[in-house]
């Protein structure tokens, strides 16, 4: 009897709290929560998921809200049929302005059941987070994305500028990528002044508190290097010099400690000026002298200390993997390393491997480029066209939170639009917790106020794009 009236209890509080809960949720949070939810929950892992059906089933949800099947493009190859995309167009009302694209990926990596706390691929709403994979990357995204044109469709909204949307697979690895097969096949499919896609966002304190927002202007080259050595090896009773073990090691202790000079550009100079206010006295004096003078050696040193602005003010290469030998018993005939670099703008792939050659400084290694066709974005301007709506409406909806302009030290689909004429900004609105959701990790998550607040803020931005003259 006892078990039962607690039972009981328990259900009346859960029911009451549900109930409390529900209250705080507009009805049009409800009908986004419903589309995240089918999207985080279809699986789009390269092992064993699929964008083909992701998106089949937005592209579902489009139509039934009045999108026309010419409004409507599914696309994929007969090579990779699971790794298809999505998109979707709303006219505009000014044929001669040229549109925006929204850009999101919908593949996420991989995620074992075994080491999560909860099943990876179940939207789950606990403590004011949802966790699931791909709840922040990059499905918060695309979810927003696209329950944002079907809005727009169902309530009769004509913006001035057509709103295109480009929902793709590929971004987090794998053979095919949609994003770059659209630029290089379909390019007036994607048509575009300009792109908001993910990278931006902003940041909270350990107590919730935002700190800042920031928008993405740019990002690095990504490049991988193969790092080889080999020679004839020989009984490993009877060492002998050289030894391809220890000249590969050799070579990458030199590059473990070489340094590359700072690189600023309007955006990183940007980035350091206004950081700067958010720093200790010194901290900031030397935020701004190296903006002022990149050669300043001394606030060099201290801003890379930080290893996010180490990776902002200059090109970065590490060693990542590492493999030797081919008998215990035995003197290597064979040693690899990959070098994995992120570029700065403005350098190029050639001048980074003649750099690690250089530092390695062994005739025998060689340094080859790993990815033959590695994309290079294009410049992406510091436009106030684009800046000042972004900081207007974030003084609105987030006052006394400064506004960044950022670079991306990693590598995002939008190099791919870069590189076709497409400037690509991470557009800021969603804040995340100091270790990023532990996005790529165990237990993803997000805020859930923050990704409602995030989508309030970014429907509103891109109303704001669409109609401006």
């Amino acid at each position: 009897m006892t078990k039962y009236y607690s039972t009981l209890t328990g259900l009346l509080l859960v029911s009451i709290a549900t109930i409390a809960s529900a209250q705080t949720v507009r009805p049009d949070q409800l009908a986004f929560r419903a589309l995240y939810k089918e999207l985080v929950e279809t699986n789009t892992t390269l092992s064993a998921g699929s964008c083909t059906d992701a998106a089949a089933k937005l592209g579902a949800r489009m139509k039934a809200a009045g999108f026309s099947d010419a409004q409507l493009t599914f696309f994929s190859t007969p090579e990779y049929p699971k790794s298809g995309g999505l998109v979707a167009i709303l006219p505009g009302s000014d044929p001669k302005a040229r549109p925006i694209l929204l850009l999101a990926h919908i593949d996420v990596v991989e995620a074992n059941r075994a080491d999560w706390t909860r099943d990876p691929f179940t939207l789950i709403e606990e403590n004011g987070y949802f966790y699931a994979r791909g709840s922040s990357d990059d499905k918060a995204q695309a979810a927003i994305w696209a329950d944002a044109l079907i809005n727009f469709k169902t309530s009769g909204y004509k913006p001035r500028r057509t709103i295109k949307m480009a929902l793709t697979c590929g971004e987090e690895g794998g053979p095919f990528n949609g994003a770059q097969w659209l630029g290089k096949n379909r390019r007036e499919l994607i048509d575009a002044e300009f792109a908001l896609n993910e990278g931006g966002g902003g940041t909270l304190d350990a107590n919730g508190k935002p700190q800042f927002l920031a928008m993405n202007v740019g990002e690095k080259i990504y490049q991988d290097y193969d790092v080889v050595v080999t020679n004839n090896g020989g009984h490993s009773s009877r060492p002998i010099k050289p030894n391809a073990i220890y000249q590969i090691s050799a070579g990458l202790q030199r590059v473990g400690d070489y340094e590359f000079p700072v690189h600023l550009n309007d955006t990183t100079k940007a980035m350091l000026n206004q950081l700067s206010a958010q720093m200790p006295e010194k901290t900031a004096a030397a935020y701004k002298a190296l903006a002022a003078n990149p050669g300043d050696v001394a606030a060099a040193a201290l801003v890379s200390q930080d290893p996010t602005m180490n990776g902002t003010i200059r090109t970065t290469c590490v060693a990542t993997m590492l493999e030797a030998g081919h008998a215990k018993n035995a003197l290597a005939q064979r040693a690899h390393a990959n070098i994995n670099c992120r570029i700065a703008p403005g350098e190029t792939i050639l001048q980074v491997q003649t750099i690690l050659t250089k530092v390695i400084a062994d005739a025998a290694v060689t340094v080859s480029i790993a990815i033959p066709e590695a994309t290079v974005s294009g410049t992406v301007p510091m436009t106030s066209a684009i800046l000042d709506p972004a900081i207007a409406l974030g003084k609105k909806m987030f006052p006394g939170v400064p506004m960044l302009t950022a670079m991306s030290t990693g590598a995002t689909d939008g190099r791919f639009l870069g590189s076709v004429g497409i400037p690509t900004y991470g557009i800021p609105g969603i804040f995340y917790d100091a270790d990023y959701g532990h996005i790529h990790g165990l237990n993803e998550q997000i805020r859930v106020k923050s990704l409602y607040e995030g989508r309030d803020y970014m429907v509103e931005l891109v109303k704001l794009y669409a109609d401006k003259k």
